[in-house]
């Protein structure tokens, strides 16, 4: 591989600004999820999440509208690299709510935000094919869509060398401060990966370590975190199967994002992640997952999470399918284990064909949750605004049903 200079990376990237738009025309790609829902007593729908679980099971369970809109365009190089900008919007809002988008979640309102706008140089001749970007993206995003847990996540504002090729590995770095609009202080966060492990036909294992470098102010701590994990293709006819462990300290326990940098190394954070999707006809796919997590803290807040839940769909015409969803989380903690299971069925019109990736749709759902006493006492003490809590939607009751009508599309 050539030795990367400043001069080398820095040419392309200012080329960018300053060359003719024209080599191509611009892309306009993007995602959204709309609809409207009530619940069983009358009200607005109010969506079930275990307190203290960083997700929800999503089918059926969504008090929201989001939508993101982005614009790219590559232009390509003499030297057959090409240069591409994004820039991508993300608009959110709750239902029952006027959309106003004051950037903040003060009584209901909506937000917005630029989600991603950076460079990208790919296929540079000086990183033997491999890639350079600058900017704020979406970067090697791991995440089971049934619950929209993002579980190894490297997107942030900084810069990175992305997949670059030796040998037969490929190797990528990233300098980033941002990870969360919400961070605070920021975080100096230093990402390594290397892929490309072949251990049978279609499967591969990938390598990962983050470091945390420890911010300016008192009682702050650096901390680290290691993933692991294989991705098998084609598993079942589906996309893959995929196996992830991970470990964290202090502020890595947050595992795929920066977690709290008062954390001291003897915080620690264990998680075992196991999914795939399956499209074993035409007519017949689906998903599942199973996600265990131990946390450990000095000061006695320990918690175990337990996550398992299955999502089939069945289509009876090429344009009509039915999906159900059923997810259990737990959590062990302190104050007893929290237990809430979900059911949700939804009859779907689906133009894009029969299979379980297929969109648009256009659903028709029902959900049904039941609690138990630890969660509800959980959610009114942390969150008493919730669905399970006692002075929440349902009230005193542990179980509860939501309804709605929602669309589901994406393009590029």
């Amino acid at each position: 591989m050539k030795r990367i200079t400043v001069k080398k990376v820095l040419f392309p990237l200012c080329a960018f600004f300053v060359l003719p738009l024209t080599a191509q025309a611009v892309n306009f790609s993007g995602y959204y999820r709309l609809g409207i829902g009530g619940n069983t007593k009358g009200g607005t729908q109010s969506c079930f999440q275990l307190p203290g679980a960083p997700t929800k099971y999503r089918l059926g369970n969504e008090c929201e509208q989001w939508s993101e809109l982005a614009w790219d365009q590559d232009i390509a190089l003499a030297d057959g690299s090409t240069l591409s900008g994004m820039v991508m919007g993300g608009f959110y809002n709750p239902i029952g709510h006027m959309p106003k988008f004051h950037d903040s979640n003060e009584h209901g309102g909506g937000r917005s935000r630029i989600q991603q706008m950076f460079v990208e140089w790919k296929n540079a001749t000086v990183l033997n094919g491999g890639n350079f970007w600058v900017g704020r993206r979406y970067y090697k995003r791991n995440d089971i869509h049934m619950t929209d847990l993002y579980y190894w996540n490297q997107s942030a504002t900084g810069f990175g060398f992305d997949e670059v090729p030796i040998g037969d590995l490929r190797y990528s770095y990233v300098f980033s401060r941002k990870d969360n609009k919400n961070q605070d202080p920021y975080v100096t966060r230093h990402d390594f990966n290397v892929n490309g492990f072949k251990t049978n036909p279609g499967g591969e294992v990938q390598l990962g370590v983050s470091y945390l470098q420890e911010p300016g102010g008192s009682d702050k701590h650096s901390g680290w975190s290691v993933a692991v994990q294989h991705k098998q293709a084609g598993f079942l006819g589906g996309k893959y199967n995929t196996f992830a462990l991970q470990y964290g300290e202090g502020p890595g326990t947050g595992l795929g994002y920066t977690g709290d940098s008062n954390l001291d190394k003897e915080n620690k954070s264990w998680r075992l992640v196991e999914y795939f999707d399956w499209q074993t006809t035409e007519r017949f796919g689906g998903q599942f997952q199973l996600v265990y997590q131990k946390d450990v803290r000095p000061d006695g807040d320990n918690s175990r999470w337990l996550s398992f839940g299955v999502r089939p769909v069945y289509a009876f015409t090429e344009t009509f399918k039915v999906s159900a969803e059923i997810g259990h989380d737990q959590i062990k903690a302190t104050d007893g284990t929290r237990k809430l299971t979900k059911f949700s069925i939804a009859p779907t019109w689906s133009p894009g064909g029969p299979g379980f990736w297929a969109r648009p749709e256009l659903r028709v759902y029902y959900t049904y949750a039941t609690w138990n006493e630890a969660a509800q006492r959980a959610a009114t003490e942390m969150n008493p605004d919730s669905a399970l809590s006692e002075t929440g939607a349902f009230g005193t009751d542990r179980h509860g049903g939501n309804f709605g009508v929602q669309v589901e599309y994406w393009w590029k």
